[in-house]
Order: C-alpha cells, then structure tokens, then sequence
C-alpha cells in the first residue's frame, strides 16, 4: 500500500513484515556527496539500535535505471547502486540528489519517466539540493512551491521562471512533494521523516550521534545569503563577493579594487553607478547585516557577534549597530520584527 502523507504509521499491520519507513534514492549524474552522505546516516543510525547499521526500522535503496554502473558525485566518488528502480509500493518516498547543473542532463529519460510514474501515485518525491531541479524538469512541480540554496536562486529562476520558489529556510513539504536546499538541510529533512515514522527519540540519536547540536526544522533560515548575487554588473559582484569572503578580517577597498584589475577610484565609480553608494559604505553594511542575521539567528554573544563581522572593539560595534539599525545588539534580539523591517529596507539598495 502506498504511502499518503507525512504521518506516521506506526499502528498498520505492515509494521511487522516491513520496516516502517522505506526510502528509494535516485543519485543524479554528479549529485552532491555530502548531501547524499549526511541524509542516508541520518536513515542508518535510525535503522537499528546503536551502531549496528541494521536495516530493521529503515530500508534504504540506491536505485538506478543502469543498477550495473557507478555514479559519480562531484568530487569523483564513485557510488554503486544497490536496485534498480522499485516499484512505488515498495517505498514510502523516492528522494533525489541533485549535484552539478552545468554538466550535461542531471539523470536518463528512463529515470525521469520513473520519477513521472510515481509523481502519479500517492508516494511523496523528495528533492535534495538541485534534485528540485530534476524535479521540475519532469513537469512534477507544477503548482507547488519548491526549496532551493541562495546559491542557485538565480539559476532556478533562470530555468523555470515560471515556478514558485523560496530560499530563505532548508526545506518545504508542499503537498506530495518535498524540496531541501541541500547541505544542514538535508540532515534536517532526515531528521523530520524519522520523527515522522520513528518517533522523537529516535530522530534525536541519530542526530546525536552524529553530533549535530539541536534538531532544526524545515522552517529554519538558510545561512546568510550574499548580496552578490542580487547584483547584475559583474566586477561589483566581484567586489561585493570578495568583501562577503572577508568579513571577519575586513580587507582595504584598495586591495580589493586591485584584485579587480581596477583603480579604487573606478571601484568607487562603478559601486556608485550601480548600487548607489561607494565601496566603503558597502562593506560597512555587508558587515552589518551579517551581524544582524547572527543577532538573530544564533546564541552567540554579542562580542563573539562583533569579531564575526570585523570589529575588534565591541563598544565602537554597538555604535554602529545601533546607527544602522535604531537599537542596540542585545535590544535586537527582543525586537526582530522591528529589525527586521529596517534590514529589508537596507537591502532594497541591492535591488
């Protein structure tokens, strides 16, 4: 009996002639390793009681139309499929792993008609990383929102522009489909569909023992997005990257103008050009909504905060924290909403 939803089934018959959650996995061409790595523990270490490894309580596949060939993950690693593709009532929920985008068709038209056959079934399709993609270039996402990274927004929109999509938390359930932004996402989405079918307890340990420090939900905010990528002329989006790779040791305009290939004066001119403010001002305010974003997000305190973003003296942070965003570091965190509003109209000049 297929599955149809994201309950638990712990009281069905099946309980006792197959685990309670089965999981077939689909690795595209040059998928993400860690991703894939850090998913499927999650599933092993729920399977069985301590390090055993035992498929008891998880069953996972590594399915493929050509079970005989390897698959490569990005970094080279060869993966070898254990199945070929399963039938959709022998799982519970067909996940794949997406990876490069730029290197030739992410998986076979055999697998993609497979995908197309359980999207018609009640089994839920989970994307992980740039799996949404694969996802939607099967036509499987139609009216429904999908998760992606910040760091390939752009590249969704560019390929489906018009489908819904998100990149402020690590992963969505709309419906029968789930999409997972991919890295902590993925442990994160693990974690979710073993409490789902396994219970709290166990979904802990898994996280435990592989030493994550709390369970995060779907809802979470991905890590601190850089403001390159909203920026169309490409040395400032140079400028602006390497500013964001340097924010806890703030390096000169002029240093960076030169890795440019340009003058601090035609760095100034362009930022000015494009943005509306000079070089300066901008990596002052990178720095500043990085702070903000760690203010919020974590329990760090605030001069742990302050050398994060590249001040070595806290009180002059303060100051300038509170010149940027009205209130101090530490009354940010009991006003978000308040902040929040001024850093979304700090970045509109990205716009």
């Amino acid at each position: 009996m297929p599955h149809s939803g994201l309950t638990a089934r712990a009281n069905t018959p099946e309980r006792t002639t197959r685990p309670p959650l089965r999981v077939g996995v689909v690795l595209a061409h040059h998928f993400t390793l860690s991703a894939f790595a850090v998913f499927i523990d999650h599933l092993r270490l729920a399977a069985d009681e301590g390090d055993r490894s035992r498929p008891l309580h998880v069953q996972w596949s590594i399915m493929s139309s050509r079970p005989q060939e390897a698959v490569s993950a990005s970094c080279g690693v060869l993966i070898q499929p254990t199945s070929p593709l399963l039938s959709s009532d022998q799982l519970d929920y067909v996940v794949v792993i997406g990876g490069i985008l730029h290197a030739g068709p992410q998986v076979d038209e055999s697998t993609a008609r497979y995908l197309r056959e359980v999207g018609a079934t009640a089994v839920p399709l989970i994307g992980i990383c740039t799996g949404s993609f694969v996802l939607c270039r099967a036509g499987l996402m139609k009216g429904r929102r999908s998760c992606v990274s910040w760091y390939h927004y752009q590249d969704f929109l560019e390929a489906f522009p018009n489908q819904d999509v998100i990149a402020d938390r690590l992963f969505l359930a709309d419906g029968p489909r789930i999409t997972c932004a991919g890295g902590a996402g993925a442990a994160a989405l693990a974690t979710f569909l073993i409490e789902q079918h396994l219970g709290r307890a166990v979904a802990q340990k898994a996280s435990q023992v592989l030493l994550f420090d709390r369970p995060r939900s779907g809802s979470d905010a991905q890590p601190h997005p850089p403001l390159s990528e909203t920026v169309s002329e490409p040395r400032v989006r140079r400028a602006l990257l390497l500013m964001e790779q340097n924010l806890a040791r703030p390096i000169a305009v002029a240093a960076v103008a030169s890795e440019l290939g340009l003058s601090a004066r035609q760095l100034e001119r362009l930022c000015r050009q494009h943005v509306g403010m000079g070089p300066a001002s901008l990596y002052r305010q990178l720095r500043m909504r990085y702070a903000n974003w760690l203010i919020e997000n974590t329990d760090r305190s605030v001069t742990d905060i302050a050398n994060e973003a590249g001040f070595a003296d806290c009180a002059h942070f303060s100051r300038q924290f509170k010149d940027a965003y009205g209130l101090s570091p530490s009354t940010r965190r009991l006003q978000p909403q308040r902040a929040a509003r001024a850093d979304a109209a700090r970045a509109r000049v990205f716009e």
